[in-house]
């Protein structure tokens, strides 16, 4: 399968639209990390901010039965129990996020410095939220986590940048372009895979929770496709 899929020559391109507060994108992690140094010789990629959470008055889960705070623990939970990932779910009996807004747009922020910062917050703020059960909505929050990327990235991170470009026009409006894209594409869950073959017209969304055989499958079976041009949708959660 790796072989039909490196050899031919083809370079793919894959947009994943995901949210901070996704408890799939969470536990889809080690598949993302497996893609990743798969594809790695024939890959560019892209994160696109979901905006999974507007506000509580919004938000209607019907797959899922949430339209409350305090019913998002067991979806989270059944997350857990899913993918054997450790998920605390305590965040949405103490203190539950009111958005999941501020998050996306300090992602966006963060990477403005670099792909890389940006990607390493991301998974920051995965980590505050379902393991630490951390409001990732709240400022004082968002700034800790920046801290941390600071420490770790070191002179390839300025924290006061992040924080001069957290109420950035460029900033908002980078996020606003990801909500764009998620309505173009008509996404409405997460995680989420847009998969494209490169100078062809080719592409397919795999959509939720996906084991990495599946998913290279699919990609297997994108990349020896005729130039239909009719992007085709897999397997939502």
């Amino acid at each position: 399968m790796l072989k039909s899929i490196i050899g031919n020559g083809d370079r793919l391109n894959i947009i994943y639209f995901t949210d901070p507060l996704c408890c799939w994108s969470w536990v889809f992690e080690p598949v993302w990390q497996q893609l990743r140094d798969t594809l790695a010789p024939v890959l560019t990629y892209q994160y696109c901010m979901g905006g999974m959470l507007s506000s509580w008055n919004e938000y209607n889960d019907t797959v899922n039965a949430v339209t409350r705070p305090i019913q998002m623990g067991p979806v989270w939970l059944h997350a857990k129990y899913i993918s054997g990932t450790y998920i605390n779910d305590r965040l949405w009996f103490t203190d539950p996020p009111a958005s999941s807004y501020p998050a996306c747009v300090a992602v966006k922020s963060a990477g403005m410095q670099s792909a890389a910062a940006g990607e390493l917050y991301l998974y920051k703020l995965r980590e505050a939220a379902l393991v630490n059960s951390k409001n990732i909505a709240r400022k004082e929050v968002l700034l800790e986590i920046a801290c941390e990327v600071q420490r770790e990235l070191k002179s390839s991170f300025n924290y006061d940048l992040f924080l001069k470009q957290l109420t950035s026009a460029d900033t908002i409006n980078q996020f606003k372009s990801d909500l764009e894209l998620v309505r173009l594409h008509g996404i409405s869950r997460f995680p989420s895979l847009l998969i494209r073959v490169e100078g062809k017209k080719q592409s397919v969304i795999v959509t939720g929770y996906r084991p990495y055989e599946a998913i290279m499958a699919t990609i297997e079976a994108l990349v020896t496709m005729s130039d239909a041009g009719v992007p085709i949708k897999t397997g939502p959660n």
